[in-house]
C-alpha cells in the first residue's frame, strides 16, 4: 500500500493522534503479551494481519486496529484493553506515517487493501489463547 492508497487516518509524515472509535477501534496490549499476540497473528495470516502499531518506549504497547465499533463486542482479558468511542473516557492512538521519521511509533503490520483492519474475532481468540 502506497501513500496514494493509504487510509485517510494514516498521516503523510511523522505521527498523529487519532480518536479511537472514529476511523478504527483499538485493543492495547503491552510488552511480551503484545509481542506474542502479534507474532501469532502474523504467522496465522501469512503476514497480512492488518494494522498493528508498536511503541518503542515505556511499556512497549502495541495497538491492534479493528473496524470502528467492533472492540466492545468482546470481553477482553486482563492485559488487553479495548479503546473505542464509547469507553470510559476519550482514547487516542498514535498512528505513524508509512515512511520517514516516526519514532517512537512504527508499524508491526501495516493496513493493506486485503487487510484494512485486524480481524476482531481472530484477535480475541489469539489473545485468549496467549493468556492461558
Amino acid at each position: 500500500m502506497n501513500r496514494e492508497s493509504a487510509p485517510t487516518w494514516v498521516p503523510a509524515s511523522g505521527h498523529a493522534l487519532r480518536h479511537a472509535g472514529i476511523h478504527f477501534d483499538a485493543v492495547r496490549i503491552a510488552g511480551m503479551l503484545a509481542e506474542q499476540v502479534a507474532y501469532e497473528l502474523m504467522q496465522f495470516t501469512d503476514f497480512r494481519a492488518g494494522p498493528i502499531v508498536r511503541e518503542a518506549t515505556g511499556e512497549r504497547n502495541m495497538y491492534f486496529l479493528l473496524p470502528p465499533q467492533s472492540a466492545s463486542a468482546y470481553t477482553w482479558p486482563a492485559g488487553a484493553r479495548a479503546l473505542s468511542r464509547y469507553g470510559r473516557s476519550a482514547a487516542f492512538v498514535g498512528v505513524p506515517a508509512f515512511d520517514g521519521l516516526t519514532w517512537p511509533l512504527d508499524w508491526r503490520s501495516r493496513p493493506s487493501i486485503e487487510a484494512p483492519f485486524v480481524e476482531p474475532e481472530l484477535l480475541h481468540e489469539t489473545v485468549m489463547c496467549a493468556v492461558r
